[in-house]
């Protein structure tokens, strides 16, 4: 194994544990947004256009994440929390926005996979195969002049 690979692999991994909100959730998520660009660059061989692309919608994210960040920020600064009732809606509401947040990452990693070429998006299923998890069904974009060969 690479040593990118092994980097993507344990990020795949450490991503999925910490999105992963039940046994159910067992989604192989790339993590855009996350730390681990230059990985997913060198793991998949992101070609001009996907890095400038990944950039972008890396940047909405971000924008979109932070506005139910801010959410929860002001549900735990303002919620009341005294009694055992209080605290259950507040678990409730926090829960609605992780799950949005949640369900947010994963159309942005959907978005960069789509934009796979055929080889790129086995490697992503290879990944996702060795740290069992299951990954996005996406058709990959057919190959062009623009696009990366291994």
């Amino acid at each position: 194994m690479t040593s990118p690979f092994k980097y993507l692999l344990l990020f795949l991994l450490i991503g999925s544990v910490i999105h992963s909100s039940n046994a159910q959730d067992r989604d192989c998520m790339l993590g855009l947004g996350g730390s681990a660009k230059e990985t997913i660059i060198q793991v998949f061989q992101l070609n001009k256009e996907q890095i400038e692309k990944m950039d972008e919608w890396t940047a909405e994210l971000k924008v979109t994440n932070k506005a139910y960040q801010d959410e929860i920020t002001q549900l735990f600064d303002t919620h009341p929390q005294s009694k055992t009732e209080d605290l259950e809606a507040l678990a409730t509401k926090y829960k609605v926005l992780k799950d949005q947040i949640l369900a947010n990452t994963k159309e942005y990693d959907k978005r960069l996979l789509q934009l796979f070429n055929p080889k790129q998006y086995e490697r992503y299923l290879e990944l996702c195969a060795v740290a069992n998890r299951r990954p996005f069904e996406i058709v990959p974009q057919t190959y062009s002049p623009n696009t990366p060969e291994e």
